[in-house]
């Protein structure tokens, strides 16, 4: 196997604070020997549990570099037992070029795992983190949010596995986070997700999605801030009391808590994020968006629960998501 082409610039394995990046070259038009630096912070202190934090896996999701920074900025070494690696920019490409996947190949790093050393830019970025930093990790908090496209009642979420114990454990670090809504979250596309890889190694995952539309806000950085917080005391990593408000909690128990455009038009949404669903309900309506006189295409709701995303643009093209349901836990 092929060494990983990527280099840190500062030790993993020592006490103290440091900070640096991770070092990609990259030969290019602009730039004959030039590289992809990848901001890092390592903050260790002795023996201990080890949290891998990342933000802006995909590059217009900003809640996690946020809280990353601000932890990377504030965190002093006796504060801490163990170690935190944090990246705020796991995908720096797309997240200086403010788009979902990276401007250089297109790659979505949220489906290039496990990778490839000797593969396009995206694929060693995973490749380096699937060999050579996810197994020296306890825990990985990978902060998500909708983007550009779509928007969120902000929530903490978990998978369900076939390994019960580390079910319980990702449950567990998910209700520590203590976002509003916790949620038992179902992918409908999984192939080659970093979630699947730390899963697949035994790691507890925490990932969110805690807003959208591009951007962020003071409540839902707050929720980021306060989340991290609570899973690093949770594991012991950080000292002090965890923070819990009310959570609600909601489960994905198949597709029908999706909605899919089958046609593009003007979006109207009906309903409110947040807001409570009765099966048959319309959620969204899509104009024409060539004339005028034409009845829009009422999109139903297949389940009761509570709509928890919806599209964020005002225009949608077919094979969009309209909207998702999530389903109250009784």
């Amino acid at each position: 196997m092929k060494p990983s082409p990527i280099s840190p610039t500062i030790p993993l394995d020592q006490d103290g604070v440091h900070h640096g990046f991770l070092k990609l070259p990259y030969s290019r038009d602009d730039s004959a020997w030039g590289s992809v630096m990848i901001p890092l912070t390592v903050i260790r202190n002795g023996a201990g549990k080890t949290a891998l934090l990342t933000g802006a896996n995909h590059g217009d999701e900003y809640e996690g570099p946020v809280a990353l920074q601000d932890l990377a900025y504030r965190t002093r070494p006796e504060d801490v037992t163990g170690r935190l690696i944090i990246i705020p920019y796991f995908n720096t490409p797309a997240f200086r070029a403010a788009t979902r996947t990276s401007p250089i190949d297109r790659g979505n790093l949220n489906r290039a795992f496990p990778g490839r050393a000797d593969g396009t830019v995206t694929e060693k970025i995973a490749d380096y983190f699937q060999r050579i930093l996810l197994p020296m990790a306890d825990v990985a908090v990978d902060f998500h949010s909708g983007g550009k496209t779509l928007d969120f009642v902000p929530f903490a979420a978990a998978h369900i596995l076939e390994d019960k114990a580390l079910q319980d454990a990702c449950y567990a670090a998910m209700r520590a986070f203590n976002a509003p809504y916790s949620v038992q979250l179902l992918e409908i596309d999984s192939e080659g997700m970093y979630d699947t890889a730390v899963e697949e190694m035994g790691k507890v995952l925490v990932t969110t999605e805690l807003g959208g539309g591009g951007s962020s806000s003071a409540r839902s950085n707050a929720i980021a801030k306060k989340g991290l917080r609570n899973v690093l005391i949770h594991f012991g990593i950080l000292q002090g009391e965890m923070q819990i408000d009310p959570t609600l909690s909601l489960t994905m128990p198949d597709g029908d808590c999706f909605l899919f455009s089958e046609g593009d038009g003007l979006f109207e949404a009906m309903l409110d994020l947040g807001d409570p669903v009765q099966a048959g309900d319309v959620v969204a309506r899509v104009w024409p968006g060539d004339r005028t006189g034409q009845a829009p295409v009422e999109y139903r709701a297949c389940r009761s629960g509570i709509l928890i995303s919806r599209h964020f643009p005002g225009l949608i093209q077919t094979g969009d998501c309209v909207a998702v349901i999530g389903v109250v836990e009784r």
